[in-house]
């Protein structure tokens, strides 16, 4: 696909579902200083909406924690937890709205060398993975809370690719919700590419 473009902040002010479903297949880009670009696409996302929803940090109020899920759409909620990974969200709808995308995981695209050094010569398909392995990976920690990937010059940005077709997403109960009560345990906020519309960039992996 030529001539690429950046997802711009009218994208992320769209309801959070939404969002959340069309990031599959869209491609997150990080840029660092004397490093090769790093890319992957996203292949697994999931949906926090509101203090309502009881899956979501939100639900709290507002803290020093979650501040950045009530600023502006296209921005990044970056957080840490289990007292050592860093978690990356992508805030969305309006401004004061609590609500973001997080990325679960990643299909690596480009700077795979870098990759497998920072998460130790993992296999190629587990060096993203997962919401935290994605971050390390990416060398992405809380220098990027409250970050916006939709400035001109921004190191963390989001490239626009075809969607992908709705037959190929698989929708289910977001991971790791054990306490969380119904009904926002088993609500289907999750979403994930079927790996048969991605096997093609995966024989494409530089040995």
């Amino acid at each position: 696909m030529s001539a690429l473009t950046r997802l711009e902040r009218g994208f992320f002010v769209q309801d959070t579902l939404t969002i959340t479903r069309k990031l599959l297949g869209q491609c997150l880009v990080r840029i660092e200083k004397g490093q090769p670009r790093l890319a992957g696409f996203i292949i697994e996302t999931e949906a926090y909406i509101g203090t309502e929803d009881l899956g979501c940090h939100a639900r709290a109020g507002r803290t020093k924690r979650n501040s950045s899920m009530w600023g502006p759409p296209g921005h990044l909620y970056v957080y840490f937890t289990y007292g050592m990974h860093w978690m990356l969200n992508i805030v969305t709808e309006q401004e004061s709205v609590p609500a973001a995308t997080l990325i679960r995981a990643l299909l690596p695209y480009e700077g795979i060398e870098v990759m497998l050094t920072r998460r130790r010569n993992r296999p190629r398909l587990e060096l993203t993975n997962g919401p935290a392995k994605l971050c390390q990976a990416l060398n992405i920690d809380s220098q990027f809370d409250g970050y916006d990937i939709c400035m001109p010059d921004s190191n963390i940005f989001i490239e626009r690719y075809p969607q992908v077709p709705e037959k190929m997403i698989i929708t289910g109960p977001r991971v790791g919700l054990y306490t969380v009560p119904e009904p926002w345990k088993s609500i289907p906020w999750g979403f994930r590419v079927h790996s048969d519309f991605y096997q093609q960039f995966i024989t494409a992996l530089p040995e």
